[in-house]
């Protein structure tokens, strides 16, 4: 007698039917589930077996769609549920036996029916559907509800040991976490040393003692860096943490993420297994309060305003739970239970001179564990407490969680030098501040870290002193000082209202100035012939500045002159170059062809070489075989032999392809060249000879031209022979592509990257002169 009817292609049940066949025989679908008949009933066999008197009481139950019975093994002959104590929930079968005509669940299929002659009885399966999930769903308690919906919940890396976020962006994030995100939550994360059992008290707390945060009996640690997971049932993300006072490397950066972590946390729990609550625990509470108001809440106020974020983050940092277990001794405050433990441990934290005045509360939940395992009870409705006040921390949509992460993760990051290092403290400020050091005093800078990249300079509170390697000196005018002006001067070779060469002369005569923007010149060097007395003890103020890596000198000498009057001169140069290009090129070649051979081809009626037709262009060379006088390219007339017939003899010239192959064959007596081209071609000698030296002549100067432009360069240009590529596009340089130095900043760009014309008088160049395309995007004077 089959429960349900077989489908032809995987054997399984979809449509339930009468399982009394009393009335049916089998055929009519079930309606009715009774518990005293265990069995399923049509509506037929239903009335026609509940007709008698003593079997109208029995209890029946109307099936829904998609219904699953229950076990009919587990329960008694009063119908009372006995398998299910041990299960948590009444179970619904997972077959029925087609002989012994009862429903079983598995467990009891494998106690009943797994040997002797029960184990070859037929089966029907039943396949429990959305609608049965959902009516096994209504029939738990509110702590099974609870279970279930955390049996999926999983774990994921949040932060690596290197202080690097796995998730690219929040959506990913998000979708890590397998929640809304329209959802609003709260953040608890943990703390304590390693070995301490951080992982295993989460996974009790939150998620009933599975293995979300991974466990192990190892001893090495096996959490590294910050783990996350949702919890679905109380709205929030627990963090999981590495240990304190564990072996690793980069103890200092992990030790950073941890306030991190502790700055975009609601709730921290403190674990400790100590059987009396060390000095180290107030110690790291006390410097992470410290460093939280000092560094991060100031942080967290920018992030709101340059994130965007609609929902503020609170600048009082989080509530934290003192979870402490112990075996032997007694809980803190048993022996005095007038005190209450908060009292205690604010009086311990005075006494170590910590004050935990960054956090909005401070509470101790400890437990004694006289036997295994741990009782986490007492901390789950602590935590449950402090999550349901929103009076300081409300819960906030995942993204801005993750934004707030990864702001923190943006300002404070990189790598901490050990040799800086102040060892007294959990989280010192060289775990937060700049790690810039003056290359001139050696004093820090006092700024946040990555300050750079919001156009922060670098500051410090001391005084710098002066060094004759870095000049770190800067003048400023004292005219203006003493009219509450702060005006900063340097030395240059012209005055602004110059023209380059009218500057240049000046410049000869009198020297560099110094020029205010609001006195105009203050200072020639040489503006009498004798008694020119130093600027510092006329004119302006000295001040040492320090000097931060990266930055240029102060005081550098801004005397272009000599460089002004190479860009002039190559200027001027290249302008007649340019304009009798066209000129110089028909001259030539007429010339050329007055002193030709009479055989040549004349230079005009050569438009393409005779061999390959390529055309020649305005830039191409000609070549003349000195056999056959016709016109070549390069490439079809590189050959050389002697040409005697010709009158070229006996050293090699240039003859093409076709003339060198055919050298055997010899001119006839007519062809030979006459008294009068004899001449000519003397002639044609001497202008090859005077061209070849006077190339040797241009080539010789470009030699010692190097030398002068390297001569005149300025203090703060990189040398020639140091710059191999572009500074911006990073292009080799070659022959083809020449150099140009920035201005600016002195360094070695192609024409593409630094054709901007700018002023820059800090470096002395009044008029617009070349600047890269980065110089020239920065706003004010450069």
């Amino acid at each position: 007698m089959s429960a349900h009817t077989q489908t032809a292609e995987k054997g399984q049940n979809t449509t339930l039917l009468c399982q009394e066949s009393y009335v049916c025989s089998g055929t009519d679908e079930a309606i009715f589930e009774c518990d005293e008949c265990r069995s399923l009933q049509c509506q037929r066999c239903e009335e026609e077996l509940h007709q008698p008197e003593r079997l109208r009481n029995h209890e029946r139950t109307r099936i829904r769609p998609g219904h699953v019975p229950y076990c009919d093994s587990c329960k008694g002959a009063n119908g009372n549920i006995m398998h299910a104590s041990m299960t948590g929930s009444r179970q619904i079968a997972a077959v029925r036996c087609q002989v012994c005509k009862i429903n079983l669940c598995v467990e009891c299929q494998k106690r009943t029916h797994a040997g002797g002659n029960r184990r070859k009885h037929p089966v029907t399966v039943y396949h429990a559907g959305k609608a049965q999930e959902q009516q096994e769903e209504e029939g738990m308690d509110e702590e099974t509800k609870r279970r279930k919906m955390t049996e999926k919940v999983v774990s994921f890396l949040l932060v690596d040991e290197t202080e690097e976020i796995q998730e690219r962006n929040e959506e990913d994030f998000i979708k890590k976490l397998d929640c809304s995100p329209d959802q609003h939550l709260k953040v608890v994360s943990i703390f304590g040393n390693t070995g301490d059992g951080k992982s295993h008290t989460l996974n009790h707390t939150f998620f009933y003692g599975r293995e979300v945060f991974k466990t192990s009996p190892a001893q090495e640690s096996c959490t590294v860096g910050v783990w996350a997971a949702y919890d679905p049932v109380r709205k929030v993300v627990v963090i999981d943490t590495e240990g304190l006072l564990g072996a690793t490397v980069n103890l200092s950066q992990r030790t950073r993420l941890l306030l991190k972590v502790l700055a975009i946390s609601d709730l921290v729990i403190y674990r400790t297994r100590a059987d009396r609550l060390h000095n180290d625990l107030f110690k790291f509470l006390g410097d992470a309060s410290e460093a939280y108001l000092k560094h991060f809440t100031k942080e967290l106020k920018a992030t709101t305003a340059r994130c965007g974020l609609d929902v503020p983050l609170s600048t009082l940092g989080p509530g934290v739970i003192i979870f402490h277990e112990t075996v032997y001794t007694k809980l803190l405050g048993s022996d005095h239970p007038s005190e209450v433990p908060e009292k205690l441990i604010q009086d311990r934290f005075r006494k170590l001179s910590c004050f935990p005045e960054a956090f909005s509360s401070i509470h101790y939940k400890g437990t004694r564990t006289y036997n295994p395992p741990t009782d986490f009870s007492g901390l789950r409705r602590a935590v449950e407490q402090q999550l349901e006040n929103n009076t300081t921390r409300s819960p906030r949509q995942p993204g801005v969680i993750y934004k707030a992460l990864k702001a923190l993760s943006d300002r404070f990051s990189g790598e901490i030098p050990d040799d800086q290092m102040a060892h007294s403290s959990f989280f010192p400020d060289e775990y937060f501040t700049c790690s810039s050091v003056c290359l001139s005093c050696g004093c820090g800078c006092k700024k946040s870290m990555n300050h750079a990249k919001e156009g922060v300079p670098h500051e410090s509170k001391s005084r710098c002193r002066y060094s004759h390697q870095y000049d770190n000196r800067v003048y400023t005018c004292k005219a203006c000082y003493e009219r509450g002006m702060e005006v900063s001067v340097v030395p240059k070779t012209s005055a602004s209202t110059d023209s380059p060469w009218l500057g240049l002369a000046k410049y000869a005569w009198s020297g560099y100035v110094i020029e205010c923007p609001n006195c105009g010149v203050v200072y020639r060097s040489r503006q009498y012939w004798f008694g020119n007395q130093d600027p510092v003890n006329t004119v302006v103020r000295t001040e040492i500045e320090h000097v931060w890596p990266g930055t240029d000198g102060f005081l550098k000498d801004n005397n272009n002159a000599a460089q002004r009057l190479l860009d002039g001169m190559n200027f001027m140069a290249q302008s007649v170059s340019e304009l009798s290009l066209g000129p110089t090129k028909a001259v030539t070649s007429w010339l050329t062809d007055q002193i030709a051979p009479a055989y040549w081809r004349p230079n005009s009626q050569i438009l393409s070489c005779n061999k390959c037709n390529m055309p020649f262009k305005d830039n191409d060379t000609k070549h003349h075989c000195r056999a056959c006088g016709e016109g070549f390219c390069d490439g079809c007339s590189s050959k050389t032999r002697p040409v005697p017939e010709r009158g070229w003899g006996p050293a090699p010239v240039r003859v093409c392809d076709n003339c060198y192959e055919n050298r055997g064959i010899q001119l006839d007596v007519a062809e030979l060249p006459s008294d009068e081209e004899g001449g000519t071609l003397i002639a044609r000698k001497v202008g090859e000879a005077v061209q070849n030296t006077l190339g040797a002549v241009v080539t010789a100067m470009d030699i010692p031209l190097g030398l002068v432009k390297d001569a005149a360069r300025p203090a703060y240009w990189v040398p020639d022979h140091e710059i191999l590529h572009c500074h911006n596009c990073r292009k080799e340089f070659s022959i083809k592509l020449s150099k140009h130095h920035c201005r600016a900043c002195g360094q070695g760009f192609c024409d593409e990257c630094s054709h901007d014309r700018r002023a820059v008088p800090s470096r002395g160049w009044d008029h617009p002169v070349r600047v890269c395309f980065n110089c020239n995007k920065k706003p004010g004077d450069l």
